[in-house]
């Protein structure tokens, strides 16, 4: 039965605990006799809170009286939303001993008020400043594939990816600022939602840059992050797409750039091929909005740089700054000196660009390699700090413009390598377009599921 769990999707439990084949202690229990298997992914461990709500969910469906489509399913959050009477670390040692939250963020309670059941909190990259998921003071967390191994696990939301690829959830909370949902996930070979930045409510979740943070889950299946979005916005039951109606833009110059590895841009092309021989119009033409912002952020510098840096200001001129790990320090101390000119004209120009961007795809979907390389090795990255710098910013490359344009975008597995490292592909959509992107993600990925 625990490995019954390790491959089910939230809303498989859910039919198990409807027609009693299983309940949510059950499911619970499986969940934490797992946790060995995903060394490091959790900073907190909720227990006791998690009995309880597994007790409660249990009762309920006896009664078959669930909560939500999603009551009984365990869950986990990356350790930058407040649970009550837990610390919210953010990654950092430095707050290893902080005050715990006096209540539930608003997510964490949205979903407890749906009957989910919370297991813990997620490692994460420090402050949630890297897309690698490297982390000294708890460990970077460990993939038990053995084709995984040895290989970062993808950030910031690093535990959170490790959490649901290693079976002990199928749903884990992230937060993506310049692709820290999308990555994880893509490393990983899992779905990851990255929403539009004003879907969710992110009161009691600590912060990185203020206009570019958005919240998300990481799930084994599109479904169950549409069922997620449908507890935390409401709404009708949404079916997917026709694909003989899906438009698919692709941006040439984008999947042509040699930084991204045959194996990503094979694989996102058998992904394309599939979807045009079942209807979808594969549309080949630029999307100058989108390499505008490729250039903009490579010529003119990362707008979260400077709002992070704003964040972390206070910390960085204390004592406690030596308790961050350097290579965090390092990345929020060279925003110091960018000019307020700078920020202001990046403002304007994202604007600018949205626009731009909405005009171009005119209703279609950008589809784009998730990451253009498979997760690297960490060993090398952990030793060499330049490395390290240089990876960083290659893996975030693609996710930062849809970070920058507010795009929702959702990452599905595309396939593998000749390793057996999973690759993604990403598809996005202007800001506050996300039922048209869960839409097409449901379509999308029924199709690809098929392919031989």
């Amino acid at each position: 039965m625990i490995h019954e769990f390790a491959d089910a999707d939230g809303l498989a439990m859910a039919q198990d605990f409807a027609s009693g084949r299983s309940d949510p202690v059950t499911a619970l229990e499986a969940a934490i006799q797992r946790l060995p298997c995903a060394a490091h992914a959790f900073i907190t461990v909720t227990e006791q809170r998690a009995q309880r709500e597994a007790l409660a969910s249990r009762a309920r469906w006896q009664a078959n009286a669930p909560l939500s489509e999603l009551d009984g399913v365990p869950i986990a959050w990356k350790d930058l939303f407040d649970l009550v009477d837990t610390p919210t670390t953010a990654g950092a040692a430095l707050h290893r001993n902080a005050a715990h939250a006096r209540c539930d963020a608003a997510l964490v309670n949205r979903l407890a008020q749906a009957g989910m059941v919370s297991v813990g909190k997620t490692n994460l990259s420090e402050l949630a400043y890297s897309g690698l998921g490297l982390n000294p003071h708890f460990g970077t967390p460990a993939n038990p594939e053995p084709a995984h191994a040895g290989r970062v696990p993808g950030g910031s939301s690093a535990g959170s990816a490790i959490a649901v690829a290693a079976g002990v959830v199928p749903i884990a909370m992230g937060t993506d600022t310049a692709g820290s949902i999308r990555i994880p996930a893509a490393f990983n070979g899992l779905v990851g939602y990255r929403s539009s930045r004003k879907r969710y409510c992110d009161s009691g979740v600590f912060g990185l840059a203020r206009s570019l943070d958005a919240l998300g889950p990481l799930t084994r299946s599109v479904r169950d992050a549409v069922a997620l979005d449908r507890v935390l916005v409401g709404g009708a039951a949404l079916a997917p797409q026709d694909v003989r109606g899906l438009h698919l833009r692709v941006d040439e110059a984008t999947l042509a750039d040699p930084r991204v590895e045959p194996a990503v841009r094979d694989n996102l092309e058998s992904c394309l091929q599939v979807l045009g021989a079942a209807g979808a119009w594969v549309d080949r033409r630029p999307v100058l909005a989108w390499q505008a912002a490729l250039d903009s952020i490579a010529n003119d510098g990362w707008l979260g740089a400077s709002e992070a840096f704003a964040r972390h200001e206070h910390l960085l001129d204390s004592a406690q700054a030596e308790q961050l790990d350097p290579r965090v320090r390092r990345r929020l101390e060279a925003a110091r000196s960018l000019p307020a000119s700078t920020q202001l004209r990046l403002y304007d120009r994202r604007v600018h660009l949205q626009n731009q961007l909405a005009a171009e795809l005119d209703g279609a979907l950008l589809v784009t390699p998730s990451v253009a390389h498979v997760a690297p090795l960490l060993a090398p990255l952990e030793a060499d700090d330049a490395l390290f710098a240089s990876i960083n910013l290659a893996t975030l490359r693609l996710t930062m413009p849809g970070s920058l344009l507010d795009m929702p975008g959702i990452t599905l597995p595309s396939g593998h390598d000749g390793a057996g490292l999973p690759t993604g592909l990403l598809v996005s959509a202007p800001s506050g377009q996300d039922i048209q992107v869960l839409r097409a993600a449901l379509a999308i990925e029924e199709l690809l599921k098929r392919r031989p």
